[in-house]
């Protein structure tokens, strides 16, 4: 038999071979699935649609649902401290976001720069994340930032006098929910850090040849190949921030005062949901949430082509 026969010969019994297989078996891989898939359905996706039929209804929860049609939707049109939430949310959104990425981005650099014990000092960076949005960690927040707290304590030490409880002031109180928001910076720095670890050193090396400070190679080479991380964070943390509940719960007492100075859209949700048990509102309200998230995260991405830098 010649060279090109015995080939032939042995590719027709591969494909022989082949077609023999069988397929491989994906149901060890559903079993695994299967947890999720039972919390996807009953934990996600039945409750969205309970709520969604919930809108368009007058339910108190001691009473069957009776259907209103649009009435929610026109009660939060004239609703004016669910305007002021939407306020208050936004202030929340718009000023802590982009002050704790900053706070981020600086301390990533920093970290970036080879110093010892990097391990140590990211953990103990990355702890305010894990504990920020804890309920111990906003009570200690509104006794520090009381009349008689920490903080006004330090500053009848270096002098201050008459100074506020800037909880209960309406002018400060956001503040220092904010300052809260800002001091959680662990979790986008630590994502920071591995973005910076991945830009090459050589950019960094030729710039330094040329004579680039080293501000100018970080506004100039830093920030544009971080530009990926940075706008995933910019989406992830503006999501979690309009999500934003426990803070501003525990230290105006679930009241969203001084003056609904506190009163996050998230509290006032569960305020006509679970204080007033109008739980048809609450679904409506909860809609325009999701809405508004979408929204903004559809922003995002619309404007992230105009700024973030990919390498193709």
């Amino acid at each position: 038999m010649s060279a090109v026969g015995e080939l032939a010969s042995i590719v027709s019994n591969r494909h022989k071979g082949g077609a023999k297989e069988k397929h491989p078996d994906n149901k060890s891989a559903l079993v695994f699935m299967t947890p999720w898939l039972i919390g996807l359905v009953g934990i996600t996706l039945i409750p969205m649609v309970a709520s969604f039929a919930l809108a368009f209804t007058d339910y108190s929860l001691l009473a069957p649902p009776k259907f209103v049609g649009l009435d929610n939707i026109t009660k939060m049109i004239g609703d004016t401290r669910l305007h002021n939430s939407l306020v208050v949310t936004f202030i929340y959104v718009f000023v802590g976001v982009p002050l704790q990425l900053i706070a981020a981005l600086i301390l990533a650099v920093l970290l970036n720069q080879g110093m010892k014990g990097l391990s140590f000092y990211r953990s103990v960076f990355y702890l305010p994340s894990l504990l920020g949005g804890s309920v111990a960690i906003a009570i200690l927040w509104r006794q520090m930032f009381g009349a008689n707290g920490l903080i006004n304590q330090l500053g009848g030490m270096l002098g201050f006098e008459n100074l506020p409880g800037w909880v209960s002031n309406p002018d400060t109180a956001l503040g220092t929910i904010i300052l809260l928001h800002v001091w959680t910076f662990g979790s986008p720095m630590i994502i920071f850090l591995a973005g910076l670890r991945q830009i090459p050193e050589m950019y960094y090396e030729a710039a330094s040849v040329d004579g680039a400070s080293k501000l100018a190679q970080f506004f100039r080479i830093t920030v544009p190949l971080l530009t990926p991380i940075i706008f995933f964070n910019v989406v992830l943390q503006v999501i979690n921030a309009f999500q934003s509940f426990t803070q501003a719960f525990v230290v105006s007492g679930g009241t969203g005062g001084p003056s609904d100075s506190t009163m996050f859209y998230t509290l006032y949700l569960y305020q006509k949901g679970f204080a007033q048990f109008d739980m048809g509102y609450a679904s409506a309200m909860a809609w325009l949430l999701l809405i508004i998230v979408a929204i903004f995260t559809a922003i995002n991405f619309f404007v992230s082509k105009f700024w973030v830098f990919y390498d193709d």
